[in-house]
């Protein structure tokens, strides 16, 4: 079991966030101990590495707490959570790719820098 310092550094999410999480219903019931403090087991752990992946790849919370609707709803929905997945799959591949074709943009522009850069050097050692 972990705390809530130790998800806070294990994630780097705030507490703030942990307790937002929890509060919209996209973290799975928290067990408590004794003195009220919460406890996040392994996995919890995992499925908030999971949450981070779909934030972080531009699912926004209200999906989040779509898909987590599904899974709490059981195995009948796992055709659901596929597709679902699988939509949000094919969003992050085609972000992914228009970030490549921007990142090749970029690093021509580099060449081009590096390529006037050494005409200018050049330029000025002939003029010595």
């Amino acid at each position: 079991m972990f705390s809530i310092n130790e998800i806070v550094k294990i994630t780097g999410l705030p507490a703030s966030t942990l307790r937002y999480y929890e509060e919209v219903g996209i973290l799975p019931v928290v067990n408590r101990n004794s003195g009220g403090r919460r406890e996040y087991s392994e996995e919890i752990l995992e499925w908030l590495e999971l949450i981070i992946a779909l934030k972080n790849t531009g699912m926004t919370i209200e999906e989040i707490k779509a898909y987590t609707d599904l899974i709490l709803q059981g195995d009948e929905t796992l055709d659901a959570r596929k597709d679902f997945l699988s939509a949000h799959k094919m969003k992050v591949e085609k972000s992914v790719l228009q970030t490549q074709l921007h990142l090749e943009k970029i690093i021509r522009k580099i060449a081009i820098y590096d390529i006037l850069m050494y005409k200018q050097t050049s330029d000025k050692k002939a003029l010595l």
